[in-house]
């Protein structure tokens, strides 16, 4: 009997184990995992090759790794027609971003002090208000559902906890901006400098600075410097996507902080306006989408750059911020209309 146990105790340890190395949940540990892990643990900055190598776990191909038969995600294609699910009217004059809670609740942030979720039938559940009397700068959920808000005015990053405001970084000569919560649980944050001169990412783990992402190889800023709009997100392969209007591209690089590739829009008759992008996020195929919110749409890109079509069919008016559910519905913030878009986009 006690052997038994033993054995299943031992069982549920690896799996648990499993379950902490998998990172992009897709069943399997690849480099880009492990890699993840060491990330999050400091072992590396991203500036220089020889932080961090990792031996493959066999000659074969990435595909052939440790797999405890865990399911595979399943494959969704895009809609013809994406669908306009439901509206949420928020009440601000101009609203930036909206960020996800639950399959019924999203956080939203606008023109004032203020911080409001709201259900999907357009109900104000909670707000919260920011103590500098001034509009965040950005809003994102963490993995225990608590909510996080950067404050330019104090530079600092604030935890909502059961109510309560919580400063959890604070900035010396640099003003946070937009958040992405990772899949690790850490946090990347886009800051820019007090002269508003230059800009960089920095990755997290709690209030421990962890990397920092700022230059290309040849030694040349990565994102245009200024205090511009930039929205960032993280992909499944743990890719670093960052939405940068102000050079009109979208900036990829890994999770070294190493350039993969950027996006400068799509040839079209019918998008006339320059591609300015800001909001940015993705879906559960790696698929990246962003707002182009002078021409009204949103581009889906995969994961490595390739233009996969719009989002131009649900009447959108200045699209913003974005994010995608559990279940993959789109959500778009209408910055001067103030109202909320769920949309759906996959079969």
């Amino acid at each position: 009997m006690t052997k038994k146990m033993t054995q299943k105790d031992d069982v549920e340890d690896l799996q648990k184990a499993f379950e902490l190395l998998d990172r992009d949940r897709d069943g399997k540990i690849n480099s880009g995992d492990l890699q993840s892990v060491a990330a999050e643990l400091g072992y590396f900055t991203g500036t220089m090759a020889e932080d961090l190598q990792i031996t493959p776990l066999s000659t074969a191909t990435e595909e052939n790794v440790l797999s405890l038969n865990q399911p595979n995600t399943s494959v969704r294609e895009l809609l013809d027609e994406p669908e306009l699910v439901a509206t949420i009217q928020t009440g601000y004059e101009k609203l930036s971003s909206v960020t996800y809670l639950n399959e019924d609740c999203v956080w939203t942030f606008g023109s004032t002090k203020d911080i409001k979720c709201f259900n999907m039938k357009g109900e104000l559940l909670y707000t919260v208000s920011n103590k500098s009397e001034q509009r965040p700068n950005d809003i994102a959920v963490d993995s225990d559902g608590n909510l996080l808000f950067s404050d330019w005015k104090s530079r600092t990053v604030n935890k909502v906890n059961n109510g309560q405001i919580e400063e959890l970084i604070r900035l010396q000569g640099w003003t946070p901006s937009k958040l992405w919560v990772t899949s690790t649980g850490g946090l990347l944050v886009i800051m820019f400098s007090g002269d508003g001169t230059q800009c960089k990412v920095i990755r997290y783990s709690g209030s421990t600075e962890k990397q920092i992402i700022q230059f290309d190889d040849e030694g040349k800023p990565l994102y245009s410097g200024n205090n511009k709009i930039k929205y960032i997100t993280e992909n499944r392969n743990h890719d670093i996507c960052v939405a940068d209007s102000w050079a009109c591209a979208v900036v990829v690089v890994n999770q070294n902080g190493k350039l993969r590739w950027r996006y400068i829009g799509h040839p079209s008759v019918t998008k006339k306006k320059p591609f300015k992008p800001f909001g940015i996020t993705i879906d559960s195929q790696s698929r990246i989408l962003t707002a182009d919110r002078k021409n009204h749409c949103i581009h889906i890109l995969d994961q490595d750059g390739q233009f996969l079509r719009y989002i131009d069919n649900c009447d959108l008016k200045g699209p913003c911020g974005l994010c995608v559910d559990n279940n993959d519905n789109l959500f778009v913030s209408e910055h001067f209309n103030g109202n909320v878009k769920k949309i759906k986009f996959l079969r």
